[in-house]
């Protein structure tokens, strides 16, 4: 098969289309999802189109041409319809965001190529391995804002959902028969409680900036004048930020602190017609910074050594465990709960349970590991 024989979607733009699609999958046990967002062409990215796939037909809905996208809200809480995602966390984080979407019953095939050991987790390599598929993945970066779509950005969403279905029955299968659809399903729940984050743009934070810890308090309150210019600037033009300064520019801008547009033309950074567009703010930035109280970083506490050596202790377990498995190591012990019981050092087995609480398969196969591995450093 190649891609050009997919039967075409059904492009979904108007109300009552999309009671039909709502109709269509509440009648479904198991449905592919996927979303598409602009976040590389808007200052505030938001969800511009979703794609479902069932076992007979794939759907793009356009949620740019709908105002009122609500139906969907209660297919994806639906419990008995099994939702398919790959690489699922920034699809549901997007989905709430801008719909207040939750999903019950996840299925995300990128963490069951994890789980399983596969060396290539992307979809298109496994579209292609498992299918025989190749996928061109030129449209990964495109504005899909845009209107009208392409026929092949069209033909390029359909493609990431359409076998998703297929690909879950083999993985299911592959999880099964390793003993390890338990710990994929405890991922899978985890993952599902994915929340929406105010992650892209926001209050403008210095210290996001990679290099602003290496600028004395100074320039990290030149800095910072030049995060609120160019945040502004952004949401004025409905631009990302990096599409208006990118952050080594501005790191490259703060240590400078040019005085004059003369100035600023001469750092390598800075093109011409940004400074000939920007460099008023700019400028006017860094007198304010120059002037401004020396801005000094955010005061962590220093880690204690036997956090240190819990943490040491415990990445080495679970490297040999994911030898023994062929994964990687945070398949065996998520990095988040790891840093967890390194912090609190459980002393019983119910203060133990309680850390490991989003995790009970990990926790009944080898928490007593774990527990003893603790307890034998407290010794």
């Amino acid at each position: 098969m190649h891609i050009e024989d997919l039967p075409q979607p059904i492009f979904v733009a108007h109300k009552h289309a999309l009671s039909q699609l709502v109709d269509a999958l509440s009648q479904e046990t198991i449905i592919a999802v996927d979303t598409e967002a602009n976040g590389l062409y808007a200052y505030r990215e938001q969800v511009c189109l979703i794609q479902f796939s069932t076992p007979t037909n794939d759907y793009l809905v356009d949620t740019l041409a709908l105002d009122d996208l609500s139906p969907l809200g209660d297919i994806f809480a639906n419990p008995a319809i099994e939702k398919i995602f790959h690489a699922a966390e920034y699809d549901l984080i997007i989905l709430h965001q801008d719909f207040g979407f939750t999903i019950q019953h996840l299925f995300d095939t990128m963490l069951a190529a994890r789980i399983l050991g596969w060396d290539k987790v992307g979809l298109g390599s496994i579209i292609k391995n498992q299918f025989g598929i190749f996928v061109d993945k030129k449209y990964q970066r495109a504005n899909w804002g845009q209107r009208p779509l392409p026929a092949e950005m069209m033909r390029y969403a359909q493609v990431d959902t359409h076998f998703l279905i297929p690909l879950r029955s083999q993985m299911k299968a592959a999880l099964l028969a390793k003993g390890r659809l338990k710990l994929a399903e405890e991922d899978f729940l985890r993952y599902s409680k994915t929340d929406s984050l105010n992650h892209r743009n926001g209050k403008p934070d210095v210290w996001r900036v990679r290099g602003s810890y290496d600028l004395d308090a100074q320039k990290a309150a030149v800095l910072n004048e030049l995060c609120i210019f160019r945040d502004q600037k952004a949401h004025t033009l409905n631009r990302p930020l990096f599409k208006v300064i990118s952050d080594k520019a501005m790191i490259e801008i703060a240590m400078a602190a040019p005085k004059s547009q003369k100035e600023l033309e001469y750092l390598r950074g800075i093109s011409k017609r940004q400074a000939d567009w920007l460099g008023g703010g700019i400028l006017a930035s860094i007198h304010r910074g120059l002037k401004a109280q020396p801005l000094h970083p955010p005061r962590t506490p220093r880690p204690s050594s036997t956090y240190l050596d819990r943490v040491e202790q415990l990445r080495r377990w679970r490297i040999r465990k994911a030898q023994d498995w062929g994964v990687n190591s945070d398949v065996i012990l998520p990095k988040d709960i790891l840093y967890n019981l390194a912090e609190k050092n459980p002393q019983t087995k119910a203060e133990f349970a309680i850390v490991l609480d989003s995790i009970p398969w990990r926790r009944q196969t080898y928490g007593d590991e774990i527990f003893t591995l603790l307890a034998a450093m407290r010794v």
